[in-house]
């Protein structure tokens, strides 16, 4: 009994016709799962090159796309009334169609786009970049396809031979039936019986044919297979030394940035000795727009690798060198040491804490006289933790250079951007400063900046910065933070502005900090984010940026940390789109073109911009090596508390538990602490006493600044003076 088996036609057939897919796209409205609390939502669905997009809106092809799916490893799925499911990469989609026809035509198209991605990933997969293949393997491989060739052709004519003497074999069986009782019965029988030895001979003909292609194909299949595992396993470690190469490149460069003057000379000296070297080999200009990826071809990359090496080994030994010969001031020529930054500090120890016998001694006292133990702090104050937003100080270097202040407002919002790269992992708090305490940083050789900073203000706690560039700017800020406590996170609000003054130019930028917020203050693990708006401004040209910082959601769809912006001339304008995260990098387009969409709330058009390619700002600098185990310092944090010569004795590298703390000694840590932080509570108390006998007596006198006043360019100004003015005392009297 024969059983009848229904299957569908395959997509690559001649003779499927599929509707609205000349041209291999296919577009069109589809409703797809969102979540419980949504359901389904309309999206608008793109079918091109065997990738299946979507979008919100029709409107948004433009400029975003809210996910892509690849059809080449997908499993489609139909369901019943109109849905459908797509299956890749370990995610369900679940979709839904309009109508049972709509329905069919997608799956016929998304079957049809499933077939040819196969097909061009099978072609791509045989006829990839894997090199030349040498000429013995062609040989063998050439050899083995003629012998399945030829076993398939003995495999063909088999199969028609026991076509021809099965039908021949069938007749007789006929005529045998009809003739039963007969005198012919006898020739028949023996007629048939010759024709089953032929059909038995043809038949076992077939099953040695089938065996002897089935044993080729498997020998070679099983040595195919090892190859290609290799093949793999070679191209896994050539992305794995890529890698390696791109830090290593980042690195260098970012060593080449700190003092890029001093290669000239040592590389002329070296000039004549690797000439021969040189002759052959070809440099080239790192591409400003890099490619998303890079091919090596397999033969090359030895050789890739050996001049990479070479012209490493070379920088780091000009590297080395620029820190032995420099010049002197005055402009006599001698020998003199520059120093060389830690680039590690003590591990940081393993302590347990018991929160609960810290709360306990807490209930009923002044949440000001509560003294918490450093395992909640990091070994670095407040005040240098604002010196360290100058890690990427070479954005505003980068900046001073620009002769379009739209550029230059660009460059300005990454520098905005890159002082919270800092704080992705590190949810200790710094030190409070004692009241006067000070901070001075001297980076004039490496980064031709000064940075000094002062403790103005105890309650509320306020600090001064002032920054001054030889590279042509300056820099000030007056900062007071303003913390709220909501039960499972605390918020941390930083009051007062930060001003940008360009010198060639003349632009002043003023701008402001976002909320910090710290999550899972009682019970998890803690974690930080960023949000709010950051409004930059050039009060010289009137151009503006806004920055949004977009928070943490669990539903959310966008990519955590996510920060946006648009620049805008005085006329509100938009040229650039800014984009990127908080903790990685951020990006700039140049608009083109704007239209009106649809979508926005309120009944609101958004605005939709075509912009050129993105263009890289600002890129994170890898942390250094066992940074988890240093509290998650960068670069720059580990050298912000090393010993100094000739500092200020207020500098917050003298003291003594913040020392302490960074040299692994917590517990006598804990006790200088509680006595630095008794005294500023007496002194604090001898301050007010004293200003109530002085308001009695009548000789108090209120010098301005009602609480809550708003920062402006003069009292800013009126700090950075006077901390200037302070710190060359202290000089002075040493």
């Amino acid at each position: 009994m024969n059983e009848l088996v229904r299957t569908l036609p395959s997509p690559t057939l001649p003779g499927l016709q599929l509707p609205c897919l000349n041209t291999g796209n296919y577009k069109g409205w589809l409703y797809k799962w969102t979540n419980y609390l949504k359901g389904y939502q309309r999206r608008w669905f793109v079918l091109s090159n065997g990738l299946l997009s979507y979008y919100r809106t029709q409107a948004e092809m433009a400029h975003t796309c809210r996910g892509t799916i690849p059809l080449a490893t997908a499993h489609i799925e139909v369901g019943d009334t109109c849905h459908l499911v797509l299956t890749s990469g370990g995610r369900s989609y679940h979709l839904k169609a309009t109508s049972e026809g709509e329905c069919q035509r997608w799956v016929s198209a998304l079957q049809q786009a499933r077939a040819n991605s196969t097909l061009l990933m099978h072609h791509s997969d045989d006829s990839g970049d894997e090199g030349p293949i040498p000429q013995e393997d062609r040989a063998l491989t050439q050899g083995v396809l003629k012998t399945l060739a030829s076993k398939l052709d003995d495999l063909s004519t088999c199969n028609e031979l026991i076509g021809k003497h099965g039908a021949a074999l069938q007749r007789s069986l006929s005529e045998l039936e009809e003739l039963r009782g007969s005198a012919d019965g006898t020739d028949r029988v023996k007629a048939v019986n010759e024709r089953a030895t032929l059909f038995r001979i043809t038949s076992n003909a077939m099953i040695n044919a089938c065996r002897d292609f089935l044993d080729v194909a498997e020998s070679h299949g099983r040595k195919w297979q090892k190859t290609l595992q290799y093949e793999r396993e070679q191209r896994h470690h050539l992305e794995e030394t890529i890698e390696q190469l791109a830090k290593q490149h980042n690195n260098l460069e970012r060593a080449w940035r700190e003092n890029p003057t001093s290669y000239t000379g040592v590389e002329r000296s070296q000039e004549g000795d690797a000439s021969d070297e040189n002759d052959e080999a070809e440099f080239f200009d790192a591409m400003e727009d890099s490619p998303a990826f890079i091919t090596v071809t397999a033969s090359g990359v030895p050789s890739v690798i050996s001049c990479f090496y070479t012209h490493l080994h070379q920088m780091v030994s000009v590297k080395m060198l620029s820190h032995v010969l420099l010049q002197d001031t005055s402009g006599t020529n001698h020998m003199q040491l520059r120093r060389t930054r830690r680039s590690r500090i003590p591990d940081k120890p393993n302590y347990s804490l018991n929160l609960w016998s810290i709360m306990k001694n807490c209930i009923g006292k002044d949440l000001s006289k509560i003294p918490m133990p450093v395992n909640f702090n990091e070994p670095l104050s407040m005040l240098q933790r604002l010196t360290e937003d100058l890690e990427y100080s070479e954005l505003l270097d980068r900046a001073s250079r620009c002769h379009s202040s739209l550029e230059q407002m660009c460059l300005v919002a990454a520098f905005s951007v890159s002082s919270y790269s800092t704080t992705v992992h590190r949810t200790a708090k710094p030190f409070n400063p004692l009241l006067g305490e000070t901070y001075e940083l001297d980076r004039l050789e490496e980064y031709g900046y000064r940075s000094i900073s002062e403790q103005v203000s105890h309650h509320p706690p306020a600090a001064a910065h002032h920054v001054t560039s030889q590279r042509g700017w300056t820099l000030w800020q007056h900062i007071t933070i303003d913390s709220k406590f909501r039960g499972k996170y605390i918020s941390v609000v930083p009051l007062g502005n930060i001003h940008l003054v360009f010198h060639a130019s003349g632009n002043h930028y003023v701008w402001s900090k976002v909320t910090s917020t710290v999550h899972n203050i009682i019970v998890g693990k803690l974690w930080i984010d960023q949000s709010g708006d950051i409004d930059i401004v050039n009060n010289t040209t009137k151009d503006t940026c806004r920055l949004k910082f977009c928070p943490y959601s669990y539903f959310s769809r966008d990519v955590p940390r996510k920060v946006t912006g648009v620049i805008e001339d005085r006329d509100g304008t938009a040229h650039y789109i800014l984009s990127g995260t908080w903790d990685d990098k951020m990006e700039s387009a140049k608009i083109v073109d704007s239209s009106q969409g649809c979508g926005g709330s309120e009944g609101k058009q958004k605005t939709v911009y075509q912009t050129l390619q993105p263009k890289l700002l600002w890129k994170k600098y890898p942390l250094p090596y066992n940074a988890e185990n240093m509290h998650y310092f960068s670069s720059l944090a580990l050298t912000l508390n090393e010993q100094e010569d000739g500092i200020a004795p207020t500098d917050s590298r003298l003291r003594p538990d913040q020392r302490l703390m960074e040299a692994g000694v917590w517990d006598e840590a804990n006790t200088h602490k509680q006595r630095l932080e008794e005294c500023q509570r007496l002194e604090r108390k001898k301050r007010e006493a004293q200003a109530s006998q002085a308001l009695e007596e009548g000789e108090y006198k209120d010098r301005g600044g009602a609480k809550g006043k708003k920062d402006t360019f003069e009292t800013s100004r009126l700090y950075a003076l006077r901390l200037s003015n302070l710190l060359l005392l202290l000089l002075l009297l040493k």
